[in-house]
């Protein structure tokens, strides 16, 4: 069996990329490392999907594999997780978006290091953000989007935060598709993640500010 499970998921191999996470753990692989390895492969999904050779059906298949993954390899983390910090984290993907890949994986991420998570799902108007700010207290906000139109979302979501004056002593960062540093400006968010790895970081980084 090839070892490739990035490859297996993105190929959308269901049972090929199961079995080849069962095996790693087994060999005493280290858990977020396949983790890690899941994530890549819904990377190349999102890529062949932005290029058109994967559609909708697609998606959400890829994810319910990444949801079988996550289901073998949380067990083997939970015995390392550090308890729930009570940091709060709100995560969501903006309205006109229904992209879930790279919030899914951010969402699982945040979960097994500690951070009590609040996922909105997608297409999530801006006034549920906001009302969600204010009834969790969570001064930390993540936005989600792969499609190009998500960037208006965003911006959009983070006027009316700050409109609603919970601006201040609130962090957002955005990541999917293709953010970058210009984008970032133009939302008006603090920063962006590149992947859940950096995500859990600047959460972690604006918790522990506070």
């Amino acid at each position: 069996m090839a070892k490739d499970l990035a490859k297996a998921l993105a190929d959308l191999k269901e049972d090929e990329a199961v079995a080849i996470a069962r095996e790693k753990l087994d060999a005493g692989a280290d858990p977020m490392g396949i983790l890690n390895d899941a994530g890549k492969g819904m990377e190349v999904v999102g890529v062949r999907f932005s290029k058109g050779e994967y559609f909708i059906p697609d998606l959400v298949y890829s994810g319910e594999i990444l949801k079988r993954i996550n289901e073998i390899v949380k067990p083997k983390l939970t015995g390392g997780v550090a308890k729930k910090t009570g940091g709060k984290v709100i995560i969501a993907t903006v309205a006109g978006d229904i992209h879930d890949i790279g919030k899914d994986i951010v969402v699982f991420m945040l979960d097994v290091s500690g951070f009590e998570v609040y996922d909105m799902g997608v297409d999530v108007p801006v006034q549920k953000i906001v009302e969600k700010i204010k009834e969790t207290g969570s001064t930390v906000v993540g936005l989600s989007g792969f499609l190009t139109l998500a960037y208006d979302a965003m911006k959009q979501t983070i006027d009316a935060i700050s409109k609603a004056g919970l601006r201040e002593k609130t962090k957002v960062m955005i990541g999917g598709g293709q953010i970058t540093q210009e984008i970032v400006k133009y939302t008006g968010a603090d920063a962006y993640g590149k992947d859940a790895v950096e995500g859990v970081a600047l959460a972690r980084k604006w918790l522990v500010a506070k």
